[in-house]
């Protein structure tokens, strides 16, 4: 390896065979090769690579239970670890068809003899080694005989690999690992083949900077362990999109319609069968009637914010101060008070005294959590791969949020270092999740607002709650808004959902990113903070946001439909909308389609229920992927901001109706 190389190890698996003789017509079938398997990250190229250990394996001397029995497989032992290991058998289940190990098992080493067959220790290791790009896998098959063994074919005929045997489990990580760097897809003639794909350089490189380059739709990627979706489509140039999607040269350049299907492919749980979902219901051309002109107000400012104060502290009319926030926002020096309420830190019935002894107590809370990550030593973490790679992708990620903002801007910011340390100590209050690529977009307007580490996790965190479902493996939060993104807007403007069907746009994959971050990337930084307090009040109802989304296609539908743009102008043209967008137009926009929706009489119940039009609470309805009925229970307590009402009571200000 040269010098100047670097080097990472994204996955690593010891105990992983091959079978010499079975894999070159040899004689002795029985001889086993263990050996190290790496997934590695070599000056920015995915690389398979494969060590044999030195020493060969006798499996005659190996025990394997039968393929409906508990899963297990042992190797020699002596009579005391035999009955020790046999309880142990005995209370052990397997979680997948592969061959468990037994922790108490000792390897009984085959010696190797020159010139009789069997490999020498150095020329074994030479000859059977490889290390192959993931960009020169054609495929890899996955075969099953009591334990999974893979075969990976190349794209050059003449070169073969040895079938990697995993008896002791592990190849679903391994193919994990594979997955974060490329498509693998079932081939439609054999269903144990698993097809390899992986993007063009060119838009490889759209993938790295979609978060950071706004002058073209980039592509989305988010990396996550052991999970990571290539979320393709917002193109740089959309004809990337079509390379990477049309396979290789020898296949048969596909259809757009087809592509369309594709895209759904690449985002990993995001593919929407109208038929299976539910609530999905078919709109026929309503009349709405006209709909309404509305104006917006002035921001609240600080001594009209200190008005709605008691004597200790306690806020009042709580129902008026959310309709001024949510008709004119808040002033600047407002919000950092203003924001704990909005996002549920504060409760809003609290005392200045309460609110004193919360901060005390989450400031301690704040601090064990960060003092688990701060206190991991080097060597342990070299065995923690997940904190590794969360600590990885953030500094990665710190280093290129919002440096054009002078609260970020420069080397050696303190501010950087506060995102860093919030979203580390994140990771440990929900390690499950841990850190996604995008989370920090969200973390940093609160950052700039609160100029304080713990106010800003605990608000980071009451504002996770809301999107958690965002970010999610399966995407369940994504998928759903995109169905109910569809079904308003069929509401709204039947022709223009038809005319993007047409186009086969009709799922709004070109939305995913005003939905993943709230807009983040689409409005200027000041912009953002005020559609976000917005949106905390929890008015005018449930999933506001997506009536936003309805506002900004409304104002571009007609020279979408005029030039009659297809596919790859509307992933474009969208795209190109980024810092381009007036945030109180848009408001307006969407505070009279409200209006014009909640007067119709005749309202298609999928819309009431995405709007909560018929509950007495904005915001009780069970399908947002922010809504109280979906968070995890230790999440539902004390928040109401963004229509989370988590405590149905007047003190709380969850019942404050809308008034335009």
């Amino acid at each position: 390896m040269a010098a100047d190389s670097v080097l990472k190890v994204i996955f690593e698996l010891d105990g992983v065979f091959i079978h010499p003789n079975a894999d070159e017509g040899g004689t002795d079938q029985d001889l086993l090769l263990s050996g190290s398997l790496r997934v590695v990250d070599k000056d920015a190229e995915i690389l398979v690579d494969y060590r044999p250990l030195e020493d060969s394996v006798d499996p005659s001397n190996m025990l394997c239970a039968g393929q409906d029995s508990s899963s297990v497989v042992e190797w020699a032992q002596s009579p005391r670890e035999k009955s020790q290991s046999h309880q142990l058998l005995e209370t052990q289940l397997s979680y997948e068809t592969e061959w468990d190990m037994v922790n108490a098992v000792s390897f009984k080493k085959k010696p190797c003899i020159n010139g009789e067959g069997s490999l020498s220790h150095s020329q074994g290791r030479s000859r059977r080694a490889f290390s192959v790009s993931i960009n020169d896998i054609r495929s890899i098959t996955v075969n099953d005989e009591g334990w999974t063994f893979l075969i990976i074919q190349l794209k050059e005929p003449s070169a073969s690999l040895p079938a990697l045997h995993f008896h002791q489990g592990g190849s679903r990580e391994f193919l994990d690992s594979l997955r974060r760097f490329a498509l693998l897809s079932e081939s439609p003639d054999d269903e144990t083949c698993l097809l390899v794909s992986t993007p063009n350089k060119a838009l490889s490189q759209s993938f790295e900077n979609l978060l950071d380059d706004n002058s073209y739709g980039l592509v989305h990627k988010f990396r996550r362990d052991p999970y990571v979706a290539t979320l393709g489509g917002f193109s740089k140039v959309t004809n990337y999109l079509f390379d990477a999607l049309r396979g290789t040269e020898e296949q048969q350049q596909r259809p757009p319609e087809e592509v369309a299907d594709l895209l759904g492919e690449v985002i990993p749980g995001l593919e929407i069968n109208q038929q299976e979902e539910p609530g999905f219901e078919v709109i026929t051309r309503i009349d709405l009637g006209v709909r309404p002109q509305v104006s917006r107000g002035e921001p609240l400012t600080a001594d009209d914010w200190s008005k709605h104060h008691d004597a200790e502290g306690r806020l009042q009319g709580i129902e008026e101060l959310r309709n001024k926030i949510f008709k004119g926002g808040l002033c600047h020096a407002t919000r950092k008070e203003a924001w704990k309420f909005l996002l549920g830190y504060f409760p809003w019935s609290s005392t200045l005294e309460d609110r004193k002894s919360l901060q005390r107590a989450k400031t301690d809370e704040y601090f064990r959590m960060k003092l688990q990550w701060k206190s991991v030593s080097e060597e342990q973490e070299r065995r923690n791969s997940r904190l590794r790679d969360y600590r990885s992708l953030i500094e990665k990620d710190v280093n290129r949020t919002d440096r054009t903002n002078r609260f970020y801007e420069g080397l050696n910011n303190p501010s950087l270092t506060l995102l860093h340390d919030i979203l580390m100590t994140y990771c440990m209050y929900d390690f499950d999740l841990g850190y996604v690529q995008g989370m920090s977009d969200l973390l940093s307007p609160i950052l700039f607002v609160m100029e304080n580490e713990v106010d800003a996790f605990w608000c980071f965190v009451s504002f996770m709650d809301q999107m958690h479902q965002n970010f999610e493996e399966q995407m369940q939060g994504m998928k759903t808004q995109l169905i109910q993104l569809s079904t308003l807007l069929r509401l709204l403007d039947l022709a223009f959902w038809n005319y993007l069907e047409s186009q086969e746009s009709g799922y709004l994959y070109f939305c995913f990113r005003w939905l993943l971050i709230r807009f983040k990337r689409e409005l200027n930084f000041q912009d953002v903070l005020r559609l976000w307090e917005v949106m905390w009040t929890g008015l005018p109802c449930q999933n506001f946001h997506l009536l936003v989304c309805c506002a900004i296609l409304d104002s571009e539908k007609q020279k979408i439909m005029e030039e009659n743009y297809g596919f790859n102008e509307i992933l474009k043209h969208i795209n190109e909308l980024s810092m381009k967008l007036d945030i109180e137009e848009i408001l307006q926009k969407a505070e009279g389609i409200f209006l014009q929706i909640r007067s119709c009489k005749d309202l298609p119940r999928s819309v009431s229920t995405i709007l909560s039009l018929s509950t007495e609470c904005y915001g009780s309805s069970t399908t947002d992927p922010g809504s109280a009925a979906t968070l995890r229970p230790a999440q539902r307590q004390g928040i109401c901001s963004n229509g989370l009402c988590r405590e149905n009571t007047p003190q709380n200000g969850c019942r404050a109706e809308f008034t335009s």
